[in-house]
């Protein structure tokens, strides 16, 4: 091996101390606001490298123009670019259909149905790239939340922990496995097969995968949105709504059970009319016939849910008269918004039929709240009184008009509104996001390039608006990865990362293959948390070859490791995209990473030193 001091340069010394000192302060997020953290780390990088540039015999290696690189870095755009993709598929709800999937094959219960999810999850990520596996999954992930009431937080982490372990098992399981194989090659060896280590790969893989199914959920803390803690109460309270079953429906000869029917999930109904007889709970060995009228209670989200709802007619039957324009999000799009009938309002005392509501705002009344009282009629029959609340459906301008036609009659409740999914927009957004994997996936593209296209398939094709690709770009989250991507280069440029090496073999070399090759791990794993794990790939390849040839045993072997080392990236959320990409859907702060993370990179580190050295005959 190269001799090197054991004295750091003071380069060095400068690179690690900034490191570690903004790893700590990410930490204390409640207290420094990461975006400030980044911006004032990336002025003093910039300040400190404009007078001090880092110089050798060949001119300068490390200037202020490298604090800015990380801001055109493809890892940042191509992040970008998925935010853009995601913001299509979540706010067309084209993945509702292989939500309800889901839904169905894991029952009613919500930890077997997030196992069974986290498991495709891993498997896919063996052979796909983990990014837009993750992007994919966290509508499906959010829409499942909804569905069991749980948070989000509760399940964002441990997929994308779930993409990561996935990627260890093949060689295009991640970008780090292809670049440490071609650093081989570098080098004068052999590359790697592509199922050369699928079984140790399997094997750690499976041990987080029980981490995550068994242990992350206690650790993890449930969080909401502040609008969420806000106005979960008042979203939660049930309008009177009634539904027709249609001719077609699959509800035709459903029974009842214990007063409620099996595929009306989140529904009450409080009374079925038929004809001239009408049926009150528990309908006992009452089966539905086509015709049939329900009188139900239902919150906004799930009334929202039924207007995709082919086995049923919600509302006065004429939902099929709402048409979607091309547009969505926008003028053209339908929207769900609560409306309160005001005290002095002309309205009170009629009821919705008199007032031809449909013909004189341009929208149906999908449900009605009255205060603490329950209703059991039908809706079109209800006389209206101050303060009721109607759920109405509606083009959004004709929602939007509602206080220029009745400003005396009617109050149009912002905060409640629901953008309905417009489903030729959904189609339109799903075809985009598969044709953007499979462009990745064929290598017909590089993944930075076939997500930028992406991105702009999906606003050439009107899926996302310019504002709405804005709002979907996290400020926090591109500081954030401009900042890493700089303090890597910083780590990398100045020797730290390979000082830190040097010093680890020096002191651990006496611990034998086995104990080394343990410690060599350990490290790496520490290191892919601070600096990207490509980074740690080209870094720690060659010390991994040279600490190998240097004790007599075989280079594959610590090769294999900085591959298994170099992906557990799951202490910090700069320490891979992913991670970073369910950072504000999981409403995350820094330490959650380390709280639940850490414990991970522990339990790989177990079985990769139990596992490994046997698997290898290194013990």
């Amino acid at each position: 091996m190269v001799e090197h001091s054991l004295l750091p340069t003071l380069p060095i010394i400068l690179a690690l101390l900034a490191t570690f000192v903004v790893v700590g302060l990410y930490s204390m997020s409640e207290t420094f606001p990461m975006e400030v953290v980044s911006l004032w780390t990336l002025t003093l990088l910039l300040i400190f490298l404009s007078l001090f540039p880092l110089r050798d015999s060949q001119g300068i290696i490390l200037g202020s123009s490298d604090v800015l690189r990380g801001f055109s870095s493809p890892a940042l755009i191509t992040i970008a670019a998925f935010l853009v993709i995601g913001q299509g598929l979540m706010q067309t709800g084209s993945l509702d259909r292989l939500a309800q999937r889901l839904f169905a094959l894991g029952t009613r219960y919500w930890h077997v149905t997030v196992g069974l999810i986290l498991l495709s999850i891993t498997l896919m990520s063996g052979f796909l790239n983990n990014t837009p596996i993750v992007v994919i999954f966290i509508p499906i992930m959010q829409a499942l939340a909804n569905r069991f009431d749980q948070s989000p937080s509760l399940v964002m982490m441990p997929m994308s922990f779930a993409a990561i372990l996935g990627g260890m098992t093949t060689l295009i399981g991640s970008s780090t496995n292809i670049l440490v194989s071609s650093s081989l090659q570098n080098l004068g060896l052999r590359e790697l097969s592509f199922f050369e280590f699928t079984v140790p790969g399997i094997v750690l893989a499976g041990t987080g995968f029980l981490y995550l199914v068994l242990v992350a959920p206690r650790l993890l803390t449930a969080r909401g949105t502040m609008a969420t803690d806000l106005f979960r109460e008042e979203n939660d309270k049930p309008f009177l709504a009634q539904i027709t079953i249609p001719a077609k429906s699959k509800l035709i000869g459903e029974t009842s059970l214990d007063g409620s029917f099996a595929s009306l999930k989140d529904v009450r109904v409080r009374m079925i009319l038929r004809g001239e007889h009408s049926e009150v709970p528990p309908y006992r060995s009452f089966a539905l016939e086509a015709g049939d009228v329900l009188v139900i209670s239902a919150t906004n989200k799930a009334l929202a849910d039924l207007t995709n709802d082919d086995n049923v007619i919600l509302g006065e039957g004429y939902l099929e008269s709402f048409r979607f324009g091309e547009g969505h999000g926008d003028e053209t799009g339908r929207m769900i918004s609560e409306v309160m009938v005001l005290p002095a309002s002309i309205l009170i005392g009629m009821t919705l039929e008199r007032m031809g509501f449909r013909y004189r705002f341009g929208g149906i009344v999908l449900g009605l709240r009255r205060r603490a009282r329950i209703l059991s009629q039908r809706l079109t029959e209800i006389p209206l009184e101050a303060g009721d609340i109607l759920l109405v459906m509606a083009r959004t301008q004709n929602i939007r008009s509602i206080p220029q036609k009745a400003p005396q009659d009617l109050l149009v409740i912002e905060r409640s509104a629901i953008q309905l999914p417009n489903p030729m927009m959904a189609r339109r957004a799903f075809m985009v996001m598969l044709g953007t994997v499979g462009l990745i996936v064929s290598n017909v593209l590089p993944i930075v390039a076939a997500a930028v296209l992406g991105a702009v398939v999906m606003l050439a094709l009107r899926v996302v608006r310019p504002n709405q690709a804005m709002r979907a770009l996290d400020r926090k989250l591109i500081l954030l990865i401009a900042t890493a991507l700089a303090l890597g280069t910083m780590l990398e440029k100045t020797g730290a990362a390979e000082y830190l090496a040097h010093i680890l073999v020096y002191f651990f070399s006496w611990l034998g293959p086995v104990g080394l090759l343990s410690v060599f791990f350990l490290f790496i794993a520490v290191m892919t948390n601070m600096i990207s794990n490509n980074a740690c790939a080209l870094i720690f390849t060659p010390i991994a070859v040279k600490i190998a040839t240097s004790i007599g045993v075989d280079p594959i072997v610590f090769a294999i490791a900085v591959i298994f080392a170099a992906n557990c990236c799951f202490i910090t959320p700069i320490g891979y995209q992913t991670n970073l990409l369910v950072m504000g859907p999981g409403h995350y702060r820094f330490k959650d990473f380390i709280n639940v993370g850490l414990p991970l990179a522990g339990v790989i580190w177990v079985a990769f030193t139990l596992f490994v050295p046997w698997y290898y005959d290194l013990w």
